[in-house]
């Protein structure tokens, strides 16, 4: 078992005995996954303290109107029938474990969290920023940041497998990339490209050689879908490509605005450091390189709230550095 398999694992079962009287639904296959909805003006996916900070700000709530990618394979909400799932709902979001974080009144203000983070002055955090990444075309990638506080963009990672990959052709088109990145030293991928299907072949079969695997599908289902991608690879081209693109971009969109970047992940992800390191090293400024930075959930626990603390440690198994079990 991987490592984000073996997280998904963890908070599936976590969450599972956490959701006990909260309003929720179970996904459906092998791993599944608890997603929740409001109820009474709390939400079971949320610190209490938080999801009262964010219903106030009418800036954060709207974040809630992303729709859950999945939302449609989903049990209805036993409750509210005709509601859409957002991706908020879901016990393995990301952007869900930032907001309860920054949004607890009191964190964002912690002297201590302000240094962790290198974060000056009274600004407060923006949830999905919106970034204007120059391309050298003279337009801009309108790409969205987990996170921009102040002077730092946070990209926030939880179960996601990696940083996803993207074609060569469009990653070299920004800019500022050859200023900033050594394109040498960055981690390449060979991207297949997309082909017309046989005329004997079943439509399900050429669209899901493009569908990535459900996280909740079951061992069966990821077998087949192997399969299929194996033949696949023999029937059609591959293209030049780079990994840990949405990396890539970030330190781009932070160059961009005179910024720092800072990944926070989970300590039980160690691979998603190593690929940031790998990017990191790639890093040809050197005063860009010394405002990308990297913190794991777990070595922000101590500077938190005490009923945080909790929360964390009771729904994501998040404690502490040194902290036993």
């Amino acid at each position: 078992m991987g490592f984000a398999s073996g997280l998904r694992s963890e908070l599936g079962e976590r969450n599972r005995r956490y959701a006990r009287g909260r309003l929720h639904v179970e996904s459906f296959g092998e791993d599944p996954v608890i997603v929740y909805a409001p109820e009474n003006g709390t939400h079971g996916n949320f610190f209490g303290p938080a999801y009262a900070a964010i219903a106030a700000r009418p800036e954060w709530m709207r974040r809630f109107d992303k729709v859950h990618a999945q939302g449609r394979s989903l049990p209805r909400c036993p409750e509210e029938p005709g509601r859409r799932w957002r991706e908020l709902d879901s016990s393995t979001s990301s952007d869900a474990l930032l907001m309860n974080v920054f949004c607890t009144p009191g964190v964002a203000d912690a002297t201590a969290v302000r240094s962790m983070l290198g974060v000056d002055g009274e600004s407060e955090p923006v949830f999905g920023w919106k970034a204007r990444v120059p391309l050298a075309n003279g337009r801009v990638d309108r790409t969205e940041v987990d996170m921009r506080w102040g002077d730092l963009l946070v990209e926030s990672k939880l179960t996601e497998l990696d940083f996803q990959c993207r074609e060569a052709e469009l990653v070299e088109a920004y800019r500022d990339f050859d200023a900033v990145f050594e394109r040498e030293l960055l981690p390449k991928i060979e991207i297949r490209t997309r082909r017309r299907p046989a005329a004997m072949e079943l439509a399900e079969e050429f669209t899901q050689e493009w569908e990535p695997p459900s996280e909740d599908d079951g061992e069966a289902a990821r077998a087949f879908q192997s399969e299929i991608e194996e033949r696949a690879d023999r029937l059609q081209a591959k293209v030049r490509g780079y990994a840990s693109y949405q990396l890539i971009r970030n330190v781009l969109a932070a160059y961009a605005v005179d910024a720092s970047f800072c990944v926070i992940h989970d300590a039980r992800r160690p691979e998603l450091r190593e690929e940031w390191f790998q990017v990191m090293a790639a890093v040809r400024r050197a005063d860009m390189r010394v405002r990308c930075k990297v913190v794991t959930w777990q070595e922000l626990v101590p500077v938190l709230p005490d009923g945080l603390k909790m929360f964390l440690d009771v729904k994501y198994g998040i404690q502490g550095a040194g902290s036993r079990c």
